[in-house]
């Protein structure tokens, strides 16, 4: 298993076949509001189960596995230790969009078609439009995975593609999705509804807009908070979901 990264520092993967991935049994994708990926070395004697983790705005130094010592993260370092651990993984972008762009395709946001955060306008949803999506046929790393053999799962925040376009996780290259379609959703912990392959969940939360002002403007006062808060929390949801994936496939 790989260990868990900032949501700007991640691998940029080749969306070429031609890199010698072999058939391993599937892709879990699991993020804090983000989500993962997946690949094994072709000389593997054994495909393994490998899970890839994308944490927003999670910086380098902020794991017990990098050094940092104030605060401890030991389920995430036990991760490294087991796992893999790399010293130079870098992002496509600074924001969020082109970033995971630039993880699904393996291009330089240069090269790639969403280069920001662009907010999508007339597509079927008047509600949650999400951002600019990914082309149909788009060759992701999801793809090169099935193809390789894996079964492949997205759970957490996509952002490349809201519901009615042809962007959405389930149509570029990942059997199962569950999760925010639009990145703007996933600033609400306590959202609405989340996504499963194109069809809407709804969770038991009203609905409060999560980028207004405590009315007394003092983030040290818990009671600001009594507002915000919900009944069902999105990341605990979004956990056990892909704890029943993973769970589901793992003999595959």
């Amino acid at each position: 298993m790989l260990p868990a990264f900032a949501r700007e520092a991640f691998a940029i993967v080749s969306h070429s076949k031609q890199r010698g991935l072999m058939s391993p049994r599937f892709l879990g994708l699991i993020g804090a509001a983000s989500f993962t990926l997946a690949a094994c070395a072709p000389d593997a004697p054994s495909p393994p189960n490998i899970i890839y983790m994308l944490a927003d705005d999670l910086g380098y130094g902020e794991l017990g596995s990098y050094g940092q010592t104030k605060i401890r993260t030991p389920n995430l370092d036990l991760l490294a230790v087991e796992g893999m651990r790399f010293t130079q993984h870098y992002a496509g972008s600074p924001v969020c969009a082109p970033s995971r762009a630039s993880l699904m395709t393996g291009l330089h946001t240069g090269h790639s078609q969403i280069r920001d955060n662009f907010e999508v306008g007339g597509y079927p949803d008047p509600d949650e439009l999400g951002q600019m999506p990914l082309d149909s046929g788009t060759y992701t790393i999801g793809s090169m995975l099935q193809d390789a053999g894996y079964v492949t799962g997205a759970i957490g925040k996509w952002g490349l593609g809201g519901r009615g376009t042809p962007g959405q996780p389930h149509h570029q290259g990942f059997d199962y999705f569950f999760g925010y379609l639009d990145q703007q959703l996933a600033h609400n912990y306590y959202p609405t509804h989340l996504w499963r392959n194109g069809e809407r969940i709804d969770l038991d939360n009203e609905y409060f807009y999560p980028h207004q002002r405590f009315e007394g403007d003092d983030p040290t006062d818990l009671a600001e908070y009594e507002n915000w808060v919900g009944n069902e929390y999105s990341l605990d949801v979004m956990a056990d979901d892909a704890l029943s994936f993973l769970e589901e496939h793992s003999d595959e």
